[in-house]
């Protein structure tokens, strides 16, 4: 099973690469519609022969992985994708979660490791669906879209760590990324893949069709890119929003006193009240007032059960006539026969300060928002 050649390790590691890329800060979008092509030959022409070659036109027969070896290529193909996009958990375990520098290097390759499984799935499924009797898995390359979609899906519901979903990289090309408002983000992930696919073809097949495939691959390629260079006009509304964001210090728990959470809530009804003037000193215009005020998520220990917290959003909201979504700290079974629950909140109140609805997170993030295998991690704050 280990026998995989030499080729098909640096393509899957060169996929890894690729798709470091495409996100930010290397920001080269158009990559993605290639970033896939190399891990996807490297899977379905993993021999266990001293050359991996990308067609039979020596008349040698062609196998794809076995679901060890498609398993193994998709690992690390992740690893190396996770270890170059996700560096800022360090950051985050060591300066937010009062973590030393090797724990929290430790929790950084813990958390590539564990999230590099799912491209590890990816290729032990296309491995699995592979036609080893012929020397072009259609098979399997029909199912490739479908099966990366599936495991973001899967990514994105057991860890609620959706991050860089591929169809991410196309999020500002407008015009493709309309279909999200039908498919989400996992239709641009399809529609990447499926270009990918196609890209991988033009290597899979006799030396003689491969110009022509690969053309019409990176034809469609440049099509579906071309929307990020269109200007798309700004649509007409009638309807404004207005997001304030206070200068919110980083803080630990400890220093969440009374008199913080009175000088950021003052802060905050300023801003939204009085918009800072501008650069040039200027008042900012404001034809149209806001028909809704978005408040940042938990800057204080602002708590739903907190009556100058609810009064002074609802003042707010009354004064300007608009709806209010603030975050907030989530309080349930406030009483004394039951242990309180605390969540991470947003509130919705109405243009006469009724608070209508709340939403209480109960997806969250491991590490993030709380720590996974408590006992495991007893160490993290």
């Amino acid at each position: 099973m280990l026998r995989i050649d030499r080729s098909a390790w640096l393509l899957a590691i060169f996929s890894g690469v690729l798709q470091i890329l495409i996100f930010p800060l290397p920001g080269l979008y158009v990559l993605c519609w290639v970033a896939m092509a190399p891990l996807l030959i490297a899977i379905l022409r993993a021999r266990k022969a001293d050359t991996l070659q990308l067609a039979d036109s020596a008349g040698v027969k062609l196998v794809a992985a076995n679901m060890g070896q498609g398993f193994l290529l998709g690992y690390v193909s992740g690893i190396i994708w996770y270890a170059g996009t996700c560096y800022w958990v360090f950051d985050t375990m060591h300066q937010y979660g009062g973590l030393s520098r090797p724990a929290a290097l430790g929790i950084l390759v813990l958390f590539c490791l564990y999230l590099a499984l799912y491209h590890a799935g990816f290729g032990a499924l296309l491995a699995l669906t592979a036609d080893r009797r012929t020397s072009l898995s259609r098979r399997a390359l029909l199912a490739a879209p479908f099966l990366w979609v599936a495991m973001e899906l899967a990514r994105t519901r057991i860890t609620g760590f959706p991050w860089n979903l591929l169809g991410t990289a196309q999020v500002d090309n407008l015009p493709l990324a309309r279909i999200a408002t039908f498919t989400g983000v996992y239709g641009l992930s399809f529609e990447i893949v499926l270009v990918n696919t196609a890209v991988a073809v033009a290597f899979l097949v006799r030396r003689d069709k491969r110009k022509t495939l690969l053309m019409a691959a990176l034809g469609a390629a440049f099509t579906l890119q071309a929307g990020r260079w269109i200007t798309v006009p700004p649509a007409m509304t009638d309807h404004r929003a207005e997001l304030v964001q206070a200068n919110i210090p980083i803080l630990d728990n400890s220093a969440w006193t009374k008199d913080y959470f009175e000088g950021t809530l003052r802060d905050l009804t300023r801003i939204t009240l009085n918009p800072a003037p501008g650069a040039n000193g200027e008042q900012p215009t404001t034809p149209v007032p806001p028909s809704l005020i978005v408040w940042p998520e938990s800057p204080a220990p602002f708590y739903t059960s907190d009556p100058l917290f609810r009064d002074t959003v609802s003042n707010i909201a009354r004064k300007m006539s608009a709806w209010m979504l603030v975050g907030a700290i989530g309080v349930r079974n406030a009483t004394a026969s039951q242990a309180t629950e605390t969540y991470n909140s947003a509130a919705l109140v109405s243009p006469i300060g009724e608070w209508v609805a709340r939403y209480d997170k109960v997806h969250l993030v491991p590490f993030g928002e709380y720590v996974p295998f408590r006992k495991l991690f007893s160490f993290a704050e």
